[in-house]
C-alpha cells in the first residue's frame, strides 16, 4: 500500500464515523437509506430493505429517464423517493413533510449522496397550494391512511399542483375484488321496499374507519379496499393508468366529475372564496 493511500484510509474512516453519528443523532430512521461509507440509515428495519425491496417491485412503471421533469414528494420522510427521482434524471425536485426530524434525515441523505439541491419544505398535504406551481410528477406514497380528511387531500392535490401523473400508494385492508355499482343507486330494490344489497358485496368501494390504534401507530386513521382506492382517485380526478402492485396505482390528470355542477360541487373552498372575491 503506498504512503498516499495509508494517509487516505484513515481520513475516509474518520468521515464514515462522522457520516454515521450524525445519522444516529437524527434517529430514529423509518426509511433504510444507503448513506454510502458503509452507513445505513435503519438496518434493522421490521420490514427488512425498506423502502428498497417495496420500490423495486414497481419501479418499472416509472420512465427510467426523467428527462429533466418536476416532481414533488409529499409526505417525503428521509427523502427516498426524492432521493431515487433525482438518479433518474429529474430536475427540480421538492419534498414536503409536516415533520422537522424527517426533513432533517431527507437533508443528511440528500448531501451525503449528493442530490444537495433537492428542496425539502415543511408543509402538510393539506397546504401545497403554498406552493403555487405544477408538477410532472406527484409521489403521494404512505400518507392518505393518517389523513383525517383523506378526499379533501386528494382534491387539494389534484387542485393545486398535480400537472401529469402521480405515484400513489395505501395501505388497504378488505377485499381485493371491485364491483362496479350503478351510476344512481336506488333507494329501494325495484318492486320492492327493500334497500339494495350493493353495500354488502366485498367489492364494494369500502373506506374503513380505525376509531383506535392499527399496528400500535394512532395516525393510521384509515383503510381502504381496493375498490374505494380506486374510486377515491377518480373522484378526485384522476385516472388510473396502472397498478403495479396491489397498493400502487400510477394515475393522470383527469377530468373532475361532477364539475359541471359548479364549483361548490367539487371543491367548495374555491367555491366560498369566489363568492367572497365576487
Amino acid at each position: 500500500m503506498s504512503g498516499r493511500a495509508k494517509r487516505a484510509e484513515p481520513a475516509a474512516r474518520q468521515e464514515a464515523r462522522d457520516l454515521r453519528q450524525r445519522a444516529e443523532a437524527l434517529g430514529p430512521w423509518f426509511q433504510n437509506i444507503d448513506l454510502g461509507h458503509g452507513v445505513l440509515t435503519a438496518p434493522d428495519h421490521f420490514l427488512g430493505d425498506y423502502p428498497a425491496f417495496k420500490f423495486r417491485r414497481f419501479a418499472d412503471a416509472l420512465p427510467a429517464d426523467l428527462a429533466g421533469g418536476s416532481v414533488l414528494d409529499i409526505g417525503c420522510n428521509a427523502g427516498f423517493y426524492s432521493i431515487e427521482m433525482k438518479r433518474r434524471g429529474a430536475g427540480r425536485v421538492i419534498g414536503i413533510d409536516s415533520d422537522e426530524r424527517y426533513l432533517a434525515q431527507a437533508r443528511l441523505a440528500s448531501e451525503a449522496l449528493g442530490f444537495a439541491d433537492i428542496e425539502y419544505r415543511r408543509l402538510s398535504v393539506y397546504d401545497v397550494a403554498a406552493l403555487g406551481e405544477r408538477f410532472d410528477l406527484v409521489i403521494f406514497m404512505g400518507v392518505l391512511y393518517h389523513l383525517r380528511h383523506p378526499l379533501l387531500a386528494l382534491d387539494l392535490i389534484r387542485e393545486h399542483v398535480a400537472g401529469g401523473r402521480m405515484l400513489f400508494q395505501t395501505m388497504q385492508q378488505g377485499s381485493d375484488a371491485v364491483f362496479t355499482p350503478p351510476a344512481d343507486h336506488p333507494f329501494h330494490k325495484p318492486g320492492t321496499f327493500d334497500p339494495p344489497d350493493y353495500f354488502d358485496e366485498p367489492g364494494y368501494p369500502k373506506l374503513h374507519f380505525i376509531e383506535r390504534e392499527f399496528a400500535g401507530d394512532w395516525s393510521n386513521w384509515w383503510a381502504p379496499n381496493a375498490a374505494a382506492s380506486q374510486a377515491m382517485l377518480r373522484a378526485a380526478g384522476f385516472a388510473i393508468e396502472a397498478q403495479p402492485e396491489a397498493e400502487v396505482y400510477l394515475c393522470r390528470v383527469a377530468e373532475v366529475p361532477y364539475a359541471e355542477m359548479g364549483a361548490a360541487a367539487v371543491y367548495p373552498a374555491r367555491s366560498q372564496q369566489g363568492e367572497q372575491d365576487a
